[in-house]
C-alpha cells in the first residue's frame, strides 16, 4: 500500500470519488510521478508543508525530497532549473506560489521556455509544466489575486490552460505532464475547495489540452468562460432557465490554443455570445474571442459579442473584490443587453 494511502484520511487512488479540486490535482500529480521516475515537482514550500494550498500534500513523503523539491524563494531559478532538466530528459512540474509571483520568472518563460523548440529547429523539446494558482475570490492581499493569462497566451510556444472542474483538474494535469510543449497550468484558487466526481481510472480525453467542452447545452445565448468563471456562468444559466432563457455554457479549458471552432459552432446555434473572465476585458481573452466570432460567424450573430470581466485597474483590496469580479448579476445584465437587440 502506498504512503499516500496509509496516511489517515487519505483518498484511495482508483474508482470514482467525490473530490475537491485541490485533491484531484494532488492525485493527478501523484499518478504522473508514479508513472515516470523522471517526472519531478519543484517549488517553494511544496514538500514538507505540502504547498500553501496543500495541493502537494503527502507527495514528498511518498516520492522523496529528490523528486518533490523544496526550492529557494526564486521563481526565475525554479523555471531556469526546470528548463535545464527538460533538456536532459526530465519532466518538471513547477509550482509558482501565487499568480503575482510569476513575474520574476517572466523572462525565463517568454524568452527561453517558449522559444527553445522553435530556436532549435524542432530538435529540442522542453516539457515543463508551470502551475500557477490564479484569480481572486479568497480575500487575499496585494499580488495574490492576479489574472496574467493573456500575457502568456500572447507568447507563441506556450500552451495556456485552466481546468474548471475536479475531473478536468485530474485529467488535464496528467495530460500536461506528458505533453512535449511547455504548459502554463492556471489553477483557479477560488475553486480549490469545490467538490465533484472524479473517475481516477479514466485516461485523459484525447486532445483535452486543445478542446473546449459544452458544460451545459442551450439555444438562446452562448456563455463562454474558463477556469474560475465557468461556475459563475453555470449559475447564471440556472437563473436564466428560471426566466425561460436557454443558455449554452462553453468551457474553453484551453486559452491558447483557443478552440475557436467549438465557440463558433455554439454561436451559430444561439446567435448571441457573452464572454466571462476575471481578467480585465481591455486587451483580454474576451476581445480575441469577440474578434474571432465576428470574423467566422458574423451572419449568425443577432447581437454584438459582449464581454464581462475585471476592470482596467489594479486588483482591489479584499473588501472590494466582489465589485471587481464578474458576478452572476453582471452576466445576467450582459445577457439582457444581448437579448434586447
Amino acid at each position: 500500500m502506498t504512503a499516500l494511502m496509509e496516511r489517515p484520511g487519505a483518498t484511495t487512488t482508483s474508482g470514482t470519488q467525490t473530490l475537491t479540486f485541490a485533491k484531484a490535482l494532488t492525485l493527478g500529480m501523484r499518478a504522473a510521478l508514479a508513472a515516470d521516475p523522471k517526472t519531478l515537482l519543484m517549488g517553494e514550500d511544496i514538500g514538507t508543508l505540502g504547498g500553501v494550498f496543500r495541493v502537494t500534500d503527502g507527495l514528498q513523503a511518498e516520492f522523496g525530497a529528490d523528486r518533490v523539491v523544496d526550492s529557494p524563494l526564486a521563481e526565475s531559478g525554479i523555471v531556469g532549473t526546470a528548463i535545464g532538466l527538460a533538456l536532459r530528459g526530465y519532466r518538471t512540474i513547477c509550482e509558482i506560489q501565487f499568480d503575482g509571483f510569476v513575474f520574476p520568472a517572466f523572462d525565463q518563460i517568454t524568452t527561453q521556455l517558449a522559444k527553445m523548440h522553435n530556436r532549435s529547429g524542432g530538435r529540442l523539446t522542453v516539457p515543463v509544466v508551470i502551475r500557477i494558482p490564479f484569480g481572486g475570490g479568497i480575500g487575499a492581499v496585494e499580488h495574490h489575486s492576479e489574472s496574467p493569462e493573456v500575457l502568456f497566451a500572447h507568447t507563441a510556444g506556450l500552451r495556456v490552460v485552466s481546468p474548471a472542474t475536479p475531473q478536468d483538474a485530474y485529467d488535464m494535469i496528467r495530460a500536461a505532464v506528458t505533453c512535449p510543449d511547455p504548459v502554463i497550468f492556471l489553477e483557479p484558487k477560488g475553486r480549490y475547495w469545490t467538490k465533484g466526481p472524479v473517475d481516477l481510472d479514466a485516461p485523459p480525453a484525447a486532445g483535452i489540452l486543445d478542446t473546449a467542452r459544452v458544460a451545459r447545452p442551450g439555444t438562446d445565448v452562448t456563455l463562454v468562460a474558463y477556469g474560475p468563471t465557468v461556475l459563475t456562468a453555470l449559475k447564471a444559466a440556472d437563473a436564466l432557465a428560471a426566466e425561460g432563457t436557454s443558455a449554452e455554457v462553453v468551457d474553453l479549458r484551453a486559452i491558447s490554443p483557443l478552440d475557436v471552432p467549438a465557440v463558433v459552432a455554439s454561436v451559430r446555434k444561439t446567435g448571441r455570445c457573452v464572454v466571462v473572465h476575471e481578467a480585465p476585458t481591455v486587451h483580454g481573452v474576451g476581445a480575441e474571442i469577440a474578434a474571432r466570432v465576428t470574423e467566422e460567424a458574423f451572419h449568425s450573430l443577432e447581437a454584438p459579442v459582449i464581454r464581462v470581466g475585471g476592470f482596467h485597474v489594479p486588483y482591489p483590496v479584499a473588501k472590494l473584490e466582489h465589485e471587481y469580479l464578474p458576478s452572476v448579476d453582471r452576466v445576467l445584465d450582459a445577457v439582457d443587453r444581448s437579448l434586447a437587440y
